[in-house]
């Protein structure tokens, strides 16, 4: 299991979003709004950015990847980044069951 983190432009959620709903096998994701600051360029400007997170079986990272990336390019710098960590484990809350996925 993997988690899956992208940084979007805010305008391509409802897209990247409607087009994650197509790919079976996707339990959830979490919506945040969040701030960018590109240091690297010299400036501090603060930017408005969308960062979505979902926990994703092995077997779909590479589909999933690969709609974040088509559905949320502009070609425009900011479109984003997406991240792919290594997830050793979960537990659900509600019950206390350790290595699920859904």
């Amino acid at each position: 299991m993997k988690e899956i983190k992208a940084i979007i432009q805010p305008f391509m959620l409802e897209k990247v979003t409607t087009a994650l709903h197509a790919v079976g096998g996707l339990p959830a994701i979490t919506v945040t709004s969040a701030l960018g600051i590109a240091v690297e360029r010299g400036s501090y400007d603060q930017v408005a950015k969308t960062k979505l997170e979902m926990m994703v079986p092995d077997s779909l990272v590479d589909k999933v990847v690969q709609v974040i990336q088509q559905h949320a390019h502009t070609g425009q710098p900011g479109d984003g980044r997406i991240f792919v960590i290594p997830i050793e484990q979960t537990v659900k809350i509600r019950t206390g069951e350790r290595d699920t996925h859904q």
